[in-house]
C-alpha cells in the first residue's frame, strides 16, 4: 500500500509512529468516510463535466467509487498510517486504478474543502434526526397533556407550593420549549447546508470548476460564498452544539423533576421497570438511573460545545489544523443529544402518573392564597396590595378560615371583611384547587379549556415543523438518488 504521498511531498518521511498516532484523525473519520465517498463522486461527475479530467480516467474512478458505496471503504484505507481517510482513500484508489487515473481525483480542491464538506453533510443528516425525535417527544407530551388536562396538581416555585395547576399544563411547558428548540435546530441546518466544495485550500482554484454543480449534486442549498469562509469556519458546528446544549439543559430539568417526582416523598410517578435499575446491595432499591444519566449527558453536550469554542476562538484565518480536534466533540455531543431524546421518550410513554396523589398535594402550603387574595379584590373591592397583607398575615397566624381572615383584616387594614359580606363559603370555594385552576382561562393558563386550545394549538405548529423537516429530508435524499444516478451513468459506455 502507497504511504500518504501526496501529504508528504516535500517532507521526509522520519515521522515515528507515535506522531502518526497524534495525528492521526481516522476515529473520528469513520462518522464521514460514507459522505466522502459521495464528495468524490459529486466532484468527478463535475471534473468530467468540465472537460478537467478525461473519460477514461473519470470511467475509471467512478466505478471504484461505486463499489466503496455499495460495499463500503477497504478497510486498509482506515489504517493510522494515513492521516485520515481521505488519504487512506486515495491511496486505495491508486491501488485499485493506477496512480496515472487516481492521482487525478484531487484536482481542483484540497483536503480543507473535503473535509469541511464531509461534516456539513454528516451533521445535515444528524440535525434532521434530531429534529424528528424531538418532533415525536413533543407529540408524546401533547398526547400526555390531552389525558390530564383535569388532573390538578400542585404548582412549585423554589420547590415550594406556590400555585395549583394541572398536569397538562406542566407537559404543556416542556413541549413549548422543545418546540423552541426544534427552531433553533431547523435553523442551524439551514446554515449548515451550504457547500464549502470547490473552495480548495481557501483561495479557490484555477480551474474552471463549477460549484454550483457539485453543491446540487450533495443537495446543499447553494455554494458558499466565500472561499476562505468556507474552509475555516465551524460555526455551523458550534451552532448546532449550541442547540443541543440549550435542549438537553430542557430534558435535564424534566428529568429532575421524574427523578424527584419518582420518590417515596412525593409520588406523583412511578418509572417502568425498564427504565430504573436497583441497588448491588439493597434489595429494595428503584432507582431512576436512565432519568439521572440523562442529566449527566446535559453535561456532556454542554462540554463538547465548550471544547470547540475554546478550539476556535484563537484561531486565525484560514484552516488551521486545530479543527481537527473539534469534529469529535461535535459528534460527541450530537449523539449524547439523540441518545436522550429517544430513551425520554420511551421513559415517559411507559411511565405511570398517579392523578390522586397530585391532587392530595395541590392545595398543601396555603397554595390557593393568590386565588383568595384575588377573590377579596375581584368581589369585595379591596385592593390588591391590602388583600395581599391580609392574606399573608392570616397564613402567618396558621389558617385561611373566615374567622382568622377576620382578624387578618382588622389588623391589617382596620376593616371588617364579614361586614363586606365575605362567608365562610366563599372562602371554602376561593381555597378549592379545581376552583382556583378553573378560574385561569387566560391565554397560557392551566384551566382545562384553555389546555385544551393549547394541545390543539401546539398540534398544528408540530405538524408544521414535522412537515418543514420532512421537506429538507426528502430534498437531501433526492439529491443523493440523482448523484447515485449520474455516477452509474458515467461509467457506462456511449
Amino acid at each position: 500500500m502507497q504511504r500518504d504521498l501526496v501529504r508528504r511531498g516535500r517532507l521526509s518521511d522520519d515521522r515515528t509512529g507515535e506522531v502518526m498516532h497524534f495525528l492521526s484523525s481516522m476515529a473520528a473519520d469513520h462518522e464521514i468516510a460514507d459522505m466522502d465517498v459521495l464528495v468524490d463522486m459529486a466532484h468527478l461527475l463535475m471534473l468530467s463535466r468540465q472537460g478537467i479530467i478525461d473519460r477514461a480516467a473519470a470511467e475509471a474512478l467512478m466505478r471504484a467509487l461505486l463499489g466503496f458505496h455499495r460495499d463500503g471503504i477497504p478497510a486498509e484505507a482506515y489504517d493510522e498510517r494515513f492521516e485520515d481517510i481521505h488519504a487512506g482513500k486515495e491511496a486505495v484508489l491508486i491501488g485499485q486504478v493506477g496512480e496515472a487515473f487516481g492521482g487525478r481525483l484531487h484536482m481542483a480542491r484540497s483536503r480543507n474543502d473535503e473535509v469541511a464538506t464531509c461534516i456539513r453533510m454528516r451533521l445535515r443528516d444528524d440535525l434532521i434526526a434530531l429534529v424528528e425525535e424531538t418532533c415525536r417527544l413533543r407529540g408524546l407530551l401533547l398526547d400526555l397533556a390531552g389525558e390530564h388536562t383535569e388532573t390538578i396538581m400542585p404548582g412549585f416555585t423554589h420547590l415550594q407550593h406556590a400555585q395549583p395547576t394541572t398536569l397538562a399544563h406542566h407537559l404543556l411547558a416542556y413541549e413549548a420549549a422543545l418546540g423552541r428548540d426544534c427552531g433553533r435546530l431547523l435553523g442551524a441546518y439551514g446554515r449548515a447546508n451550504e457547500c464549502p466544495l470547490g473552495a480548495a485550500a481557501f483561495a479557490s482554484t484555477g480551474f474552471a470548476i463549477d460549484r454550483e454543480m457539485t453543491a446540487a449534486l450533495l443537495g446543499f442549498e447553494r455554494p458558499m460564498g466565500n472561499s476562505m469562509d468556507a474552509v475555516s469556519t465551524r460555526d455551523f458546528a458550534l451552532e448546532a452544539l449550541s442547540a443541543c446544549a440549550v435542549q438537553m439543559a430542557t430534558v435535564s430539568r424534566l428529568c429532575e423533576e421524574m427523578v424527584v417526582w419518582s420518590t417515596a416523598f412525593v409520588r406523583f410517578v412511578t418509572l417502568a421497570d425498564g427504565y430504573s435499575s436497583t441497588s448491588s446491595i439493597m434489595p429494595q432499591k428503584k432507582n431512576p438511573d436512565t432519568a439521572e444519566i440523562m442529566r449527566a449527558k446535559a453535561g456532556t453536550v454542554a462540554g463538547s460545545l465548550v471544547a470547540a469554542l475554546t478550539i476556535t476562538k484563537g484561531l486565525p484565518m484560514s484552516y488551521n489544523r486545530d479543527l481537527q480536534e473539534l469534529t469529535p466533540h461535535l459528534w460527541r455531543g450530537v449523539e449524547a443529544a439523540h441518545q436522550s431524546l429517544g430513551v425520554l421518550r420511551g421513559m415517559l410513554a411507559t411511565a405511570t402518573f398517579h392523578p390522586d396523589r397530585m391532587a392530595a398535594e395541590s392545595g398543601c402550603g396555603f397554595s390557593t392564597a393568590t386565588e383568595l387574595a384575588d377573590v377579596l379584590v375581584r368581589e369585595y373591592g379591596l385592593p390588591f396590595r391590602t388583600a395581599h397583607s391580609i392574606v399573608g398575615r392570616a397564613v402567618k397566624m396558621g389558617a385561611l378560615d373566615l374567622t382568622t381572615l377576620e382578624a387578618a383584616a382588622q389588623e391589617v387594614a382596620g376593616l371588617s371583611l364579614c361586614g363586606q359580606g365575605l362567608t365562610a363559603e366563599r372562602v371554602a370555594a376561593a381555597l378549592d384547587p379545581a376552583f382556583s385552576v378553573a378560574e385561569r382561562k387566560a391565554i397560557g393558563g392551566p384551566a382545562p379549556s384553555e389546555t385544551t386550545r393549547a394541545i390543539a394549538e401546539r398540534r398544528r405548529l408540530l405538524a408544521g415543523d414535522e412537515e418543514a423537516v420532512a421537506a429538507r429530508k426528502e430534498a437531501v435524499a433526492t439529491a443523493i438518488a440523482g448523484l447515485i444516478l449520474e455516477a452509474g451513468r458515467l461509467t457506462e459506455h456511449e
